[in-house]
């Protein structure tokens, strides 16, 4: 597959889209077809694939990934004066989708393992209002996934897997977002798969995957006929993203094997550096970023900058966001967010472009122990 060029004194961008010829020509194509632009055939063919992909058996395309987790959370249900446990280490639509559904998020510490949603404190965040967990496959790491599956079933809650960043990622030879009622993935511009934005729901359920058609396109029975079964929102797909999508979708499993190869190359060359940190990945993982932990990450932020390399601090915890105040404890998220940095994660570097980078991080550290 082509790789974008990068000479040696390139800047090195933290994240970018893939888009070569082969989505240029097929865009060309459709939009010299005489098509409606708006969601039909070319989005039905790309949730075939995402479905086929995942192994699921409904796929449902909608706007973006945080009004698809709303919509899942809508189609099971959830509404005012319910709560959804959610963890504190996450991207902010995941604790904004509960809430625009007029349910509760309440914020979960996460484990240090996989940085995921910790059990334990789930079970000990519980409450009689408490109706699902919003789980999400951080970097596209899981937890254990039956573990949580029986957890839900025990305490009578859906699990809603937020796969945001996981498309692509396995555990024992499930996809995820196959393990809970519903699972969401994004399509947003860093995603291994774009369509610039964009999300996907997937389910095995034929009623919830009929609720989550109907929400999407006003709650009306069918498209074209403006008769509302239920309350619905305009949060549907177009045919242009779709083209997108699927000479994307094309590319995913060479993506996969790439990421995890970009991954396993970074681990080899920081794996000697004491004051870097990467968590254990498994082979069925898909990362969606390279993360480190490191003391002071803005300081290294800056080093690498003035060497045209670009890299971007990690979520701060949700419930130090000014919109989330929450009193409680937090540890394992608290220390995590602060030492963490994701670093260039294209699928398309190039291991000289890799190892450049590693060099810089190298020679930081190597200096500030000189």
């Amino acid at each position: 597959m082509p790789t974008p060029s990068m000479g040696p004194g390139d800047f090195i961008n933290q994240m970018e889209p893939w888009i070569d010829e082969n989505e240029v020509r097929h865009m060309t194509e459709y939009l010299s077809s005489g098509a409606w632009l708006t969601e039909f055939k070319q989005t039905q063919a790309f949730e075939g694939m995402i479905a086929e992909y995942t192994g699921a058996k409904h796929c449902v395309v909608v706007a973006n990934g945080t009004v698809s987790l709303s919509v899942a959370l809508w189609a099971l249900g959830i509404g005012a004066g319910d709560e959804v446990l959610v963890p504190d280490f996450t991207m902010i639509a995941t604790p904004n989708s509960v809430r625009l559904c007029g349910a509760t998020p309440v914020l979960v510490d996460v484990e240090p393992s996989t940085l995921c949603m910790d059990l334990a404190a789930a079970e000990r965040a519980l409450t009689p209002r408490t109706k699902a967990v919003s789980l999400v496959a951080m970097n596209g790491r899981a937890p254990d996934m039956t573990a949580w599956q029986a957890f839900c079933a025990k305490h009578g809650l859906f699990l809603l897997e937020d796969a945001a960043q996981a498309l692509g990622s396995f555990q024992h030879g499930t996809h995820l977002g196959r393990f809970g009622a519903i699972g969401s993935f994004s399509f947003s511009t860093p995603k291994i798969v774009t369509t610039g934005q964009g999300g996907a729901l997937i389910t095995d359920d034929d009623a919830l995957a009929l609720r989550m058609r109907k929400i999407k396109d006003f709650g009306r029975e069918r498209g074209g006929v403006d008769w509302h079964e239920m309350m619905g929102q305009n949060f549907k797909f177009t045919d242009v993203q779709a083209v997108l999508g699927i000479e994307q979708m094309k590319k995913l499993p060479w993506r996969v094997a790439r990421k995890k190869a970009v991954y396993r190359r970074y681990e080899a060359a920081l794996r000697g550096v004491p004051q870097v940190q990467m968590l254990a990945t498994s082979d069925e993982t898909a990362p969606w970023f390279i993360d480190i932990y490191v003391p002071q990450p803005e300081r290294l932020m800056a080093h690498l900058k003035a060497r045209k390399i670009g890299t971007r601090l990690v979520y701060p915890p949700v419930h130090r966001q000014v919109i989330y105040p929450t009193e409680g404890s937090f540890p394992v998220a608290e220390d995590y967010c602060a030492r963490g940095l994701w670093l260039p994660s294209s699928s398309f570097l190039t291991d000289d472009v890799i190892d450049r980078v590693c060099r810089e991080i190298i020679a930081y550290f190597a200096e500030a122990n000189a």
